[in-house]
């Protein structure tokens, strides 16, 4: 059987070897699939997931791909398409495509995630900018044996949202005049919504956000040393004693939920360039 660090090399040097010529990157972007691209990137090759080997994938994954992009004169490796817990995913397999951009010699991320919102000050089809975390999940990607040679056994959190990376991105919304909405994240498992009592519990914790994905990512990354920043697209109002006064039908709710998406993640795409050029 092939150990953990084999795999995590094996598809590092699968994806390197898939470079566009001169192609170095030392900045990943993490994004749904979906989310619009910045109008100024450049992209200059791909490479699918399926591809890939020892990487993990679901049938919502399955079409995702790493993209080879240049981006405000800077080469940066997308991961196009996230892995979600949710679809059977261990903590573990979502671990691996984060050491994966270590071993790739990637020093910072932005990850992008999807999020309802818990604080009633916040709307949605704006942009959450992630300062901390809550994990509810019930789990954690460093569970099992610890690989000295990815980070340490008890890895500090106390930055696990880079403040030099939060401040400079803040600055570029604040130049901008995006409304910044900071947040603390809450991390659950999903896939189902929430009801009322869980939404009063989880804004009770002190969490502005919540969603699925950003915090295996972002356990993984400060155990790998990589500084990592977190922007949430909102997409659901969670705010309690609304849900229980909303009458509309699924149906209206995936609109509302879609119409959201597209809002926040067209306001990124325009700021993207710069947040990437700052950071």
């Amino acid at each position: 059987m092939i150990d953990f660090l084999s795999k995590i090399k094996g598809s590092a040097s699968v994806i390197r070897s898939s470079y566009p010529a001169g192609f170095s990157p030392t900045i990943a972007v993490i994004r749904e699939l979906g989310l619009h691209s910045s109008g100024s990137a450049k992209i200059m090759g791909e490479l699918k997931y399926s591809d890939i080997p020892h990487f993990e994938i679901t049938r919502g994954s399955k079409t995702g791909c790493v993209l080879f992009c240049r981006i405000a004169k800077k080469d940066v490796l997308v991961y196009n398409g996230r892995f979600h817990f949710y679809d059977g995913i261990s903590m573990r397999s979502i671990a691996h495509k984060i050491y994966v951009l270590k071993m790739l010699g990637i020093k910072r991320i932005i990850s992008i995630d999807e999020t309802g919102h818990l604080n009633p000050r916040f709307n949605c089809g704006e942009l959450a900018l992630i300062y901390d975390h809550i994990n509810l999940t019930g789990d954690n990607p460093l569970i099992g044996k610890n690989e000295d040679s990815l980070g340490v056994r008890f890895p500090d959190m106390s930055n696990a949202y880079d403040k030099k990376m939060f401040s400079a991105i803040r600055a570029v919304l604040t130049d901008a005049k995006v409304r910044v909405n900071e947040a603390v994240y809450l991390g659950i498992t999903g896939p189902n919504s929430e009801t009322d009592a869980e939404a009063r519990f989880y804004r009770d914790t002190g969490s502005d956000v919540l969603g699925y994905s950003m915090v295996p990512e972002n356990i993984t990354a400060v155990h790998a040393g990589i500084k990592f920043a977190g922007i949430g697209l909102i997409t659901r109002e969670l705010v309690a004693d609304r849900m229980m006064e909303d009458t509309r039908s699924d149906k209206e709710l995936e609109a509302h939920r879609a119409a959201g998406y597209r809002k926040a993640s067209q306001l990124l795409s325009g700021l993207l360039e710069g947040i990437i050029k700052a950071v």
